[in-house]
């Protein structure tokens, strides 16, 4: 199995009731049902007001490799990724488990 973590960071400026994020939690919070890859997902807004921390997080799971690329090429996932590149960066880990 391999874990999927992504940490994204809101770009200066850009709050979470902005209108362009509030639709791209909207997308990301709809990919667990929409992806069949995915074995596990979930996604929250970060609650820890340390200044390193990032402000959402995704975490999830699928089978293996050709899982995980299915994944990233679902065209809900590109969707979704296409939203928050207007208003975040983010850094992510896949590891195995």
């Amino acid at each position: 199995m391999i874990r999927h973590l992504v940490l994204f960071k809101l770009n200066d400026g850009v709050e979470r009731d902005d209108e362009r994020v509030v639709a791209g939690v909207e997308a990301f919070e709809e990919l667990g049902t929409l992806i069949p890859e995915l074995e596990f997902w979930e996604c929250a807004w970060n609650i820890s007001d340390r200044p390193i921390a990032y402000d959402f997080a995704i975490n999830s799971a699928v089978a293996d490799q050709g899982a995980l690329s299915r994944y990233l090429e679902h065209p809900a996932h590109q969707a979704g990724v296409a939203q928050w590149r207007e208003f975040a960066t983010w850094v992510i880990a896949d590891y195995e488990v």
